[in-house]
C-alpha cells in the first residue's frame, strides 16, 4: 500500500534544457562581476585599514590599539560614514537595521554612497561583515543592468544570480548560496524540480567563487586541533553549547530594538553614528583590539593559540563583540552580522573549553559558532555549514546537525535580528 502512495505521488515536471541554457551566460558573467567588487571593496578597506591603523598612530607616535586610538579611530569612522549617508545621493541605503541577507534592488544612485559607506566601515574597525551591502549593491547593478542589456531575462533572475554570485564569492565556495537559495525556495511557491531552480544561481555562485579562490585563496578553517573520534562526553558537549550560545544571540536579538531605538531618538546620521562609533571605542578598550572588525582575521588570531587566554578574557571578548555587533548593526553602519557571529561563537566555544578542557576546542568553536548563528541569522544550513567549515572535521558534522535541532527550538518563531520600517522586530 505504500508503494501504490509513492507511485501515485506528484512527480514535480522538470524544465527543459533549452530554457536553462540561455541563463548560464548571464550567470557566468555575474559571477565574476559580483566576486570582483567584492574582492575590490576588501583590497580598497584592506589597504585604507593599513593606512589608519598602523601607519597613522606609527607616524604621531601612538600606539597602534591603545585607548585613544581606538576611541579616535571608531568616532572617525562614525563621522565620516555619517557624512556619507548625509551627503551622498540615496543616503547609502535604507536603514541596515530593516536589511538581511535577501534584498531589493536599489536603485543605481544608491549604490556608489554604500559601497564607500562599507569600505569605510570595513577599514574603521565595527564589527560587521560585508555581506548585506555587496549583496544589495550587486543585486541593485545586475538589475539595472542585466535589465538593458538582456531585457529577456525577467528581473527577479538577475536578483537571485548577484545574490548568489556574492554569496559564493565571500564563502569561497558555492554551498553557501546553494543552501541559502534552497532554504528560500522552501518557502515559496516554485514551479519545477529544486535541482532547475537551483540552477543558474549555483552556476553564477560557482564562477564567483572560483574567481575569489583564484584570485586572493581565501579560507575558513581555523587550524584547531585535529577532532577525532566523538564519544558520549562529545555529543552532551554539544548539546549543551551550541543552545548555550543560541540563547546568548537571542539576548542580543530582545535587545536590539531597544538599542537602535535609542539611537534612532538622536534623528541624525551626524548625531548617531559617531556616537555609535564612540560606544564601540568604548567597548574595544573593555574588550582588547581583537573585539575590532569583521573578526575573521581576529578570530583567526584565537584559534592560533586556543590556551593563549584566560577563561575570563574569552568570556569578556565573547560578550563584548556580541555588544559591539548590536550597536554597530544599530547606530547606522553598513554591514552584515554572520563574519562577527563566527568570532563570538568561537570565543565562546574557548571559554567553554578553558572552564571544562575536557571540552575539544575545535568541538566548542563549531558548536558556539552553530548556536550564535542560528541565533543572530536564523538560517539553519547556512550555519550549519559555516561551523562545519571552520573546524574542517568531517566528524563533528553529525554532532552539529543532533546539536542544532535543540538550539532550533530555541530561536524559532522569535524575533530576528532585523527591523521592520516602523522598529517592530521581524519574526
Amino acid at each position: 500500500m505504500a508503494q501504490d502512495s509513492a507511485q501515485q505521488a506528484p512527480v514535480a515536471p522538470t524544465t527543459p534544457a533549452r530554457t536553462l541554457l540561455p541563463l548560464i551566460v548571464p550567470a557566468l558573467v555575474v559571477g565574476v562581476l559580483a566576486s570582483l567588487l567584492f574582492l575590490g571593496v576588501s583590497e580598497v578597506a584592506e589597504l585604507l585599514q593599513h593606512v589608519l591603523w598602523k601607519n597613522l598612530p606609527d607616524a604621531l607616535g601612538v600606539g597602534r590599539y591603545s585607548v585613544l586610538w581606538m576611541l579616535v579611530m571608531l568616532t572617525a569612522t562614525g563621522i565620516a560614514v555619517g557624512l556619507v549617508v548625509w551627503k551622498v545621493p540615496g543616503h547609502a541605503g535604507p536603514d541596515p537595521a530593516t536589511t538581511g541577507l535577501e534584498t531589493v534592488a536599489l536603485p543605481p544612485m544608491v549604490l556608489p554612497g554604500l559601497v564607500l559607506a562599507t569600505a569605510l566601515m570595513l577599514a574603521g574597525g565595527p564589527s560587521l561583515g560585508p555581506e548585506n551591502p555587496l549583496i544589495a549593491v550587486n543585486v541593485g547593478l545586475a538589475v539595472w543592468v542585466g535589465h538593458r542589456l538582456a531585457p529577456r531575462v525577467p528581473g527577479g533572475a538577475w536578483a537571485v544570480l548577484a545574490e548568489s554570485a556574492t554569496i559564493g564569492a565571500l564563502f569561497g565556495t558555492p554551498v553557501a548560496a546553494a543552501l541559502l537559495i534552497s532554504e528560500a525556495l522552501a518557502g515559496r511557491n516554485t514551479k519545477g524540480a529544486l535541482w532547475d531552480n537551483v540552477f543558474a544561481p549555483l552556476a553564477a555562485a560557482s564562477v564567483g567563487a572560483m574567481t575569489t579562490t583564484l584570485v586572493a585563496h581565501p579560507t575558513f578553517d581555523l587550524h584547531l586541533p585535529a577532532f577525532g573520534r566523538p564519544g558520549w562526553g562529545d555529543l552532551l558537549a554539544v548539546l549543551v553549547l551550541a543552545p548555550l550560545a543560541a540563547l546568548l544571540g537571542m539576548c542580543a536579538v530582545y535587545g536590539f530594538p531597544y538599542v537602535h531605538g535609542a539611537f534612532s531618538r538622536l534623528k541624525h546620521p551626524m548625531l548617531a553614528l559617531p556616537a555609535g562609533g564612540l560606544v564601540l571605542g568604548l567597548l574595544a578598550a573593555v574588550g582588547g583590539h581583537l573585539t575590532l572588525f569583521k573578526g575573521l582575521d581576529e578570530v583567526a588570531a584565537l584559534a592560533a593559540d586556543p590556551e593563549g587566554w584566560s577563561a575570563g578574557q574569552f568570556a569578556t571578548m565573547t560578550v563584548v563583540k556580541l555588544a559591539a555587533l548590536v550597536v554597530a548593526a544599530s547606530c547606522g553602519f553598513r554591514g552584515g552580522r554572520i563574519f562577527p557571529s563566527v568570532f563570538i561563537g568561537a570565543a565562546f566555544g574557548l571559554f567553554a573549553h578553558a572552564v571544562v578542557p575536557a571540552v575539544h576546542p575545535a568541538l566548542g568553536v563549531a558548536a558556539g559558532v552553530l548556536g550564535m548563528l542560528l541565533a543572530i541569522t536564523r538560517q539553519g544550513w547556512v550555519s550549519l555549514f559555516t561551523a562545519a567549515i571552520v573546524v574542517a572535521s568531517p566528524a563533528i558534522l553529525a554532532l552539529l546537525c543532533i546539536a542544532s535541532l535543540p538550539a532550533w527550538l530555541l530561536v524559532t518563531g522569535r524575533p530576528q535580528m532585523q527591523l521592520r520600517a516602523d522598529g517592530t522586530p521581524v519574526r
